[in-house]
């Protein structure tokens, strides 16, 4: 249960990042609600995985994840070039996460 609630977290760390980023320094309002709820759900996601997960590991992975689907999803969108160079790159990223779970205790 704790890995399902870590993985939810870290899609939430995607959502609250990308949300940050369009709320343009918090001026605009919608992007700004959807920024803390998102926050708050994915720490307290975060938090709650921890109980179970080694930090180093849950950190690792939820950060992983937030950082993979924020990145992936500034490509699907425009807001960032893609290259074979950062896919490759994003692939290592993820190859890392799954290694992270696979060897936990």
């Amino acid at each position: 249960m704790s890995w399902i609630v870590l993985i939810i977290a870290g899609v939430l760390e995607a959502v609250w990042a990308t949300a940050l980023g369009r709320s343009e320094g918090f001026t605009k309002l919608w992007p700004t609600v959807v920024f803390a709820v998102a926050l708050v759900a994915s720490m307290g996601g975060l938090a709650f995985a921890l109980r179970d997960i080694p930090t180093g590991t849950g950190y690792a992975v939820w950060v992983g994840i937030g950082a993979t689907l924020t990145v992936v999803w500034a490509m699907v969108t425009g807001a960032e070039s893609v290259s074979l160079v950062k896919v490759l790159l994003v692939l290592g990223l993820v190859a890392c996460i799954v290694g992270l779970k696979l060897v936990s205790d």
